[in-house]
C-alpha cells in the first residue's frame, strides 16, 4: 500500500500512464493530482508534511477541505423481473439482499444488494435507470471470484478473465436486463486503484 511518502513516485507513474494514452500533463500537475488523492489542497501542502515527517517534526495540520465531500457511489440498475434479478445477483454473483422496498402490494421493487463493500440498488421503477448500463468495479481477488462464478456453471453467463489494456485483469458479466458489471483488478499488488 502506498503512503504519502510515495507521492513523487505516484506522480511519475501517473505522468507515464497518461503519456501512454496520449495525454500530456506536467509533472507539477501530476504532483497536485496525487496531493488531492491524499486530501491535500496542492503539492506544496503535501510536500511540507513529507519534509516535516522526514525531519521528525510533527506534520502540520491538514487544511480543511472546501467544497463538496463525496462519500460513496451506489449505482442504480434497472431490472424487469425480481426472480431473474435475484437468481443473477444473489444466486450467481453471491450478493446478499440488504433491504427491499415497495410502496404497497403490487408495486415495483427497489432493493439494495451487496457483497463486501460493493452495494448496488436494483429498481423496477420506470425512469430510475436505463437498461444497458455498465458499472466498473475495482477489486482484489478477481481470479478467485472468477473461479467461484465458473464453478457455479450458471446457464446464462460464462465470464472470462482477460488482460485489460489498463494493466489489469478484467471479468465482465451481464445481468438478464442488459446491465454489465465490469470487475477489474490491477496487476501490481501495490497499485492504489484497488
Amino acid at each position: 500500500m502506498r503512503t504519502y511518502r510515495d507521492a513523487k513516485a505516484m506522480a511519475r507513474a501517473l505522468k507515464t500512464a497518461l503519456a501512454e494514452k496520449d495525454v500530456a500533463l506536467s509533472h507539477g500537475a501530476c504532483l497536485d493530482i496525487v496531493a488531492a488523492q491524499f486530501a491535500r489542497d496542492n503539492w506544496n501542502v503535501l510536500a511540507a508534511e513529507i519534509d516535516a515527517a522526514d525531519d521528525g517534526r510533527p506534520a502540520p495540520p491538514a487544511a480543511p477541505r472546501t467544497g463538496p465531500d463525496f462519500r460513496d457511489t451506489i449505482p442504480i440498475l434497472r431490472i424487469f423481473a425480481v426472480d431473474k434479478a435475484m437468481e443473477f445477483y444473489v444466486g450467481f454473483l453471491g450478493f446478499k439482499v440488504d433491504w427491499e422496498h415497495r410502496f404497497g402490494d403490487n408495486f415495483p421493487l427497489y432493493a439494495q444488494v451487496s457483497r463486501g463493500d460493493l452495494r448496488l440498488h436494483l429498481s423496477e421503477h420506470h425512469g430510475d435507470a436505463s437498461p444497458g448500463s455498465t458499472v466498473f468495479v475495482w477489486m482484489r481477488g478477481i481470479a478467485a471470484y472468477h473461479a467461484e462464478l465458473t464453478a457455479k456453471d450458471y446457464r446464462y453467463n460464462k465470464p472470462g478473465l482477460e488482460d485489460a489494456p489498463w494493466d489489469a485483469k478484467v471479468m465482465q458479466v451481464s445481468d438478464p436486463f442488459g446491465n454489465r458489471l465490469r470487475f477489474s483488478e490491477p496487476n501490481a499488488a501495490d497499485d492504489s486503484r484497488a
